[in-house]
């Protein structure tokens, strides 16, 4: 793993309270805004901060990803993401991220070994999917099985061993695209296809996912590019709730799949994963060019609760990187597949025309996001809409693992812990039942 440089003390806030006075050291990377370290905040003044989601609080130190929201930017160990989802590829991407540097073609070669020998799960895992009802939803199959490799891979989960980390690392990258194709296949009621050391890691993905035993599964290079590109665009987003989740279990010591899993179950919810999902619905829900008028309408009344999905985002504040990119991408996909009329593609533009225009949205800086576009790319590649967060799952446990490895050899690192404010009862005495009213 490479070294990280640690922040630079800049120069030093007092705050005084109570008739103290502490002084306290403000901090700087190598990029972004300062940062005051309030570590010793309780020791001198006796109070905490109040931050409630850590929208304004620094958890880490971090030489992974770095977000500008107001200037629209995204980098990967300083790459920005234009560039890699242009030129890279996912393996490559995740070599990146897990070592810091882009890997030279020897280095590229052996990581892409390392991964494709690890692509196959344990054939007792094969059997946790009978436990499962047909119906199941996907999330949860991932999260469990996930959950278990802990079970069947007992020989590197020693998180004080760096070889063990590295050999979690690979296993997770490589098996979870066969996880999360089985977990298709079983809903599907198709048999489950095993994968293929010749095909890439995006080939072997769609293999798994869409072959059948009655006939030849041909690839597309133009979709497996577009999936390559999905998964770079997916791979990694700063301390997000399910990365700090992982975090946050990675500090108390657990093992790297229970972490992993965690991160799993973090991304499910539907305001982190599912927004994709959510934007193909509200398309479908508007049905037609002459109903957005009304739609915006909706939107605009506070007390409609009627949301425009795929806009806008926790960071951004600008354009979002990923969201440019992906267009792109959506029109690819849709050229190679010969899908001339797309209904939601024409619903999507003339939505983003409006809200790009209209002062409303302009104003409060609602620009397209990555979940945008996203889902109609995968819809129109033959994903059912139950697959668009484990997808999203596949991709982003290369930044999990790359973000808990850090975590694991930072020298600061400490067990998780964030305090409270209690809003509860007062000091009480305990009332014996046939006393109380």
């Amino acid at each position: 793993m490479p070294h990280s440089v640690t922040s630079k003390q800049v120069g030093t806030a007092t705050l005084s309270y109570d008739g103290k006075s502490a002084p306290l050291p403000v901090l700087a990377g190598s990029l972004g805004p300062a940062c005051v370290d309030i570590r010793k905040l309780q020791g001198e003044l006796g109070v905490f901060t109040f931050d409630p989601s850590y929208g304004a609080t620094a958890s880490c130190e971090s030489s992974i990803t770095y977000i500008d929201g107001d200037a629209g930017i995204l980098l990967y160990r300083g790459y920005p993401i234009e560039q890699l989802a242009e030129k890279s590829t996912f393996l490559e991407v995740a070599y990146l991220l897990l070592f810091g540097n882009l890997p030279n073609t020897a280095e590229l070669g052996v990581f892409t070994n390392g991964v494709t020998r690890h692509t196959m799960l344990h054939e007792q895992i094969r059997r946790f999917w009978d436990g499962f009802r047909r119906d199941a939803h996907p999330m949860a199959m991932l999260c469990s099985v996930v959950g278990a490799m802990s079970a069947f891979y007992p020989d590197s989960i020693d998180t004080q061993d760096p070889r063990q980390r590295e050999i979690s690392a690979y296993r997770m990258i490589a098996k979870i695209p066969t996880i999360t194709a089985w977990a298709h296949k079983y809903n599907a009621g198709q048999p489950f296809v095993y994968p293929r050391n010749d095909l890439n890691y995006s080939e072997n993905f769609l293999h798994m996912f869409h072959a059948v035993p009655a006939e030849p599964y041909t690839q597309n290079p133009i979709l497996t590019r577009a999936m390559d590109r999905i998964l770079i665009l997916h791979a990694d987003h700063e301390q997000n709730a399910s990365t700090s989740t992982v975090r946050l279990a990675g500090s108390t010591g657990a093992n790297p799949f229970a972490c992993i899993a965690a991160g799993i179950a973090s991304l499910w919810g539907p305001a982190h994963g599912g927004a994709n999902e959510a934007v193909l619905k509200m398309l479908a829900e508007i049905g037609h060019k002459d109903n957005i008028p009304a739609f915006i309408a909706q939107v605009k009344d506070k007390n409609s609760h009627v949301k425009l999905m795929g806009f806008g985002h926790r960071v951004y504040k600008n354009f979002d990187p990923r969201a440019k990119i992906m267009q792109q991408t959506c029109y690819e996909v849709l050229e190679a597949l010969g899908i001339k009329d797309e209904p939601m593609l024409d619903l999507a533009m003339e939505l983003e025309k409006i809200a790009l225009e209209d002062e409303y949205f302009v104003s409060r800086k609602l620009y397209p996001n990555v979940d945008f576009y996203s889902g109609i790319i995968l819809k129109a590649m033959g994903f059912p809409t139950t697959m668009f967060t484990p997808i999203f799952a596949l991709a982003r446990t290369v930044g999990w693992i790359s973000q808990w490895m850090e975590m694991i050899e930072d020298p600061q690192q400490r067990i998780g812990r964030p305090r409270q404010i209690y809003t509860g009862a007062a000091t009480r005495d305990y009332t014996p039942i046939d006393q109380r009213g």
